[in-house]
């Protein structure tokens, strides 16, 4: 998956995740149902030791009270392709020096 489809996959959950504040009684409840299905997701987008924490910890967010406004998807976004120092993603460029 590229990282556009990513991002906007990634606004779209949390949206859905932050949906649930507007609604005061059954809300939390939709959390509940929400919590499992958006960790499996944040799982199948981001793969290896990142995805796994980053399921949990959208997984967590989602269960407890008051963290809804936390946009985690695109937080694990911007982690992934702004923010992490991938040095394997880093071409060398040759300088010639003249001496």
């Amino acid at each position: 998956m590229n990282k556009s489809k990513l991002f906007k996959l990634g606004l779209l959950y949390d949206v859905i995740g932050m949906a649930s504040l507007l609604l005061p009684v059954v809300g939390p409840l939709l959390d509940i149902l929400w919590a499992p299905f958006a960790a499996k997701k944040m799982g199948e987008m981001y793969s290896g030791r990142e995805g796994k924490i980053a399921s949990v910890i959208v997984f967590i967010e989602e269960l407890l009270p008051i963290t809804d406004f936390v946009p985690t998807f695109t937080l694990m976004w911007l982690y992934t392709f702004v923010w992490k120092n991938d040095t394997s993603k880093i071409t060398p460029i040759n300088v010639k020096s003249r001496k």
